[in-house]
């Protein structure tokens, strides 16, 4: 059996976010290997504390994301508010304000399905808790694209929603607590050592 190696995490939540995105981050070192682009449904007429939130849990580089930024490993990169995250296939971030997707900019599908687009079967997608079906239609492209995906247990979700969709949408997706996605990533960034 092959393993193939992972080069990217893409992770979509909305209401509980805050909880279960930093169950994750907490539980990675600071030179984990991998970027991680996150998308959480903010409002979008006013400025993001989520950068502030997650950096004072976790010790990994936690930046909001800019237009045409180079991706760097060990990076946590979250989308600001009213604008989707892109990544482009040469890897460099993109920001874009077209028109909202689940009523929600930033939207997850968008980051999924360009992240898929990029990566390939290198990206990990990971659906958590929140309260649409946003993240389902793309992470089935992730899947398409030999991607590993992964939905947080509904019945561990703040709202399970969100997790049950894109298990509907990818039945092949993994389910996982916090806890077990957080022992998988760590897991995938061992193969770099």
């Amino acid at each position: 059996m092959t393993i193939t190696p992972r080069e990217a995490i893409a992770i979509g939540a909305s209401s509980g976010a805050v909880e279960a995105v930093s169950a994750i981050l907490t539980r990675l070192p600071e030179d984990y290997p991998l970027p991680i682009f996150v998308v959480v449904h903010v409002p979008p007429d006013r400025p993001s504390a989520l950068v502030d939130v997650f950096q004072a849990k976790s010790p990994l580089n936690i930046r909001e994301a800019e237009d045409k930024e180079p991706i760097e490993p060990s990076c946590v990169y979250l989308a600001p508010p009213d604008y989707h995250l892109m990544i482009e296939t040469e890897k460099l971030i993109s920001l874009s304000s077209e028109e909202p997707v689940h009523y929600s900019r930033p939207a997850i599908d968008v980051l999924f399905e360009t992240a898929a687009d990029a990566y390939g079967a290198g990206l990990i997608g990971i659906v958590l808790t929140g309260s649409n079906d946003d993240g389902s239609a793309g992470l089935r492209c992730i899947s398409q694209l030999g991607g590993a995906t992964i939905v947080q247990c509904p019945n561990e979700a703040a709202s399970p929603f969100m997790p049950n969709s894109a298990k509907a949408a990818c039945p092949e997706a993994r389910t996982m607590n916090l806890e077990e996605i957080a022992e998988y990533l760590l897991n995938q960034g061992r193969t770099y050592d």
